[in-house]
């Protein structure tokens, strides 16, 4: 769906203008549990997310994201904790708070045989403008989301990045100050990513508060102000990215070497000059250790693998990435995985 259920009219049939709140965050969740059957989706999930920020929520599938997102956009009601967007609770003002948020998930929503445009009025006449409001508020969102150009073009002929960038303006009619995108750019190549992400940026320079969730780790790192890891239903670890990051240590070495039987030996040699364990990765002849001291431990280990007579392809230097604190925190080995089974996210709460 594109965005939130139709809100509310004023007595003269013009929307209500969102009354300003003094709630400190745009986004607020304690203790929410909802289960189907004898399952529990979530459970004691905590969520405090900044007004005018970008916040990540990451999982792997079953972890339930999407059901946080349907609880904190009143489409699932919680049967534990209490919630609330934009000032309002999530179960006790479910229209004032559908009149405040937009919601864009998945799956585009927009009706590939209408136009950009003829999609936008759709949207602001079900929204309850009238016919030249709705008409001025799709070109300016056309203009916004760099879309005036092909405005009047068939939806059929636009590529992915131009589709989700539409679904984006669609959530937009009514400016809510809050924004609910579920995993916005899955499917897309780079160069559609790229068009989604910035048209994230400009909501967030405009002042709108997002909760993103998504799989891709560097588009959390991209563009999120701060990110909470969800796995087992409640969220395991909550920081800025480089808080994160810093949680499984400091720099590291990459070494890919040109052949893999000597990837033992380089082993040996690499820990032997960093003093740090060193992880192998045989299929792609790639080992990597942690380090303290940066550029010395560059140097004594690369003079070691030399001195060795290891032949390297390639050496870098580098931060821990995302995809790194998403393995430690979720991987096999992790306390996360020891919960509850999880249903599946993406089946029917009728199949569950």
């Amino acid at each position: 769906m594109a965005s939130a259920p139709i809100p509310a009219r004023s007595t003269a049939g013009a929307p209500v203008t969102p009354a300003a709140t003094s709630t400190p965050s745009a986004i607020s969740a304690r203790g929410i549990g909802r289960r189907f059957k004898n399952t529990w989706a979530l459970r004691g999930f905590d969520l405090e997310v900044g007004r005018g920020t970008v916040h990540g929520l990451l999982g792997p599938n079953g972890a339930g994201k999407s059901t946080a997102v349907r609880v904190l956009t009143t489409l699932l009601r919680p049967h534990e904790g209490t919630a609330e967007v934009a000032g309002h609770d999530v179960a006790a003002q479910g229209a004032r708070v559908r009149y405040r948020i937009g919601l864009v998930g998945q799956n585009a929503a927009v009706d590939e045989i209408l136009s950009g445009r003829q999609n936008l009025e759709l949207f602001g006449r079900l929204y309850h403008l009238g016919v030249r409001a709705a008409a001025r508020r799709a070109d300016e969102l056309l203009e916004r989301f760099g879309l005036s150009e092909t405005g009047k073009r068939p939806v059929s002929t636009y590529s992915g990045g131009m589709r989700r960038r539409l679904d984006l303006a669609a959530g937009m009619i009514l400016s809510p100050p809050v924004m609910f995108l579920d995993e916005p750019t899955v499917g897309l190549d780079p160069r559609g990513r790229d068009e989604v992400w910035s048209a994230v940026r400009d909501l967030v320079d405009g002042g709108t508060t997002v909760l993103l969730t998504t799989q891709y780790l560097e588009e959390a790192d991209q563009l999120a102000d701060r990110i909470s890891v969800i796995d087992a239903g409640h969220v395991i670890a909550e920081g800025t990215p480089a808080e994160l990051k810093a949680r499984i240590g400091g720099d590291r070495i990459d070494v890919v070497l040109r052949d893999e039987h000597a990837l033992a030996e380089a082993a040996a040699l690499v820990e032997g000059a960093t003093g740090h364990t060193v992880r192998t990765a045989p299929r792609e002849r790639r080992l990597s250790t942690e380090v303290d001291d940066r550029a010395a431990s560059l140097t004594r280990a690369v003079r070691a693998l030399d001195e060795g007579g290891v032949a390297v392809a390639d050496v870098v230097l580098r931060s821990p990435s995302l995809d790194e604190v998403f393995l430690h925190l979720t991987g096999p080995d992790s306390a996360a995985t020891t919960g509850p089974a999880r249903p599946d996210e993406n089946t029917t709460e009728a199949q569950r």
